[in-house]
């Protein structure tokens, strides 16, 4: 479930205390995990994607797409759930996504590659997520 707003840390030193080393890198150190290595990658059980660091529901598992890039994959989220915001580390232009509720790093979203009829790959982290199978 999701985090009461009054329990949502406030500073890095808070957040760092609540999730792993490797939940810290990736959500709130920008990180990415290897390719191929997410725990939902692959995962085909139905439910809702949400945010590992707040529980805010980010994306519905009808979304969820095969990509084979190495990550999960998603053509849509919940309206008001992700922020975008520019990113041009690594010397390319990107578009990096947040949870719109704690601004805890996701992935990158691509538009134009032309895999689902919505043309939109929102590419997460399994770090970055947490798979509640009890709600569609």
């Amino acid at each position: 479930m999701s985090l009461p707003d009054s329990e949502l840390p406030r500073t890095e030193d808070e957040w760092r205390v609540r999730l792993s080393p490797d939940e810290f890198r990736v959500l709130r150190e920008h990180g990415t995990e290897p390719a191929w290595t997410g725990e939902y990658v692959e995962t085909k059980t139905p439910g809702m994607y949400r945010c590992r660091a707040c529980g805010a529901e980010l994306y519905p598992s009808d979304t969820k797409f095969d990509s084979h890039c190495g990550w999960p994959s998603f053509d849509d989220a919940i309206p008001g759930a992700i922020r975008e915001i520019e990113d041009n580390s690594l010397g390319m232009a990107r578009t990096e996504i947040r949870c719109a509720r704690c601004d805890s790093h996701l992935g990158h979203v691509f538009r134009g590659e032309h895999f689902t009829p919505k043309d939109t790959r929102h590419c997460v982290n399994s770090l970055s997520i947490r798979l509640d199978p009890s709600t569609a």
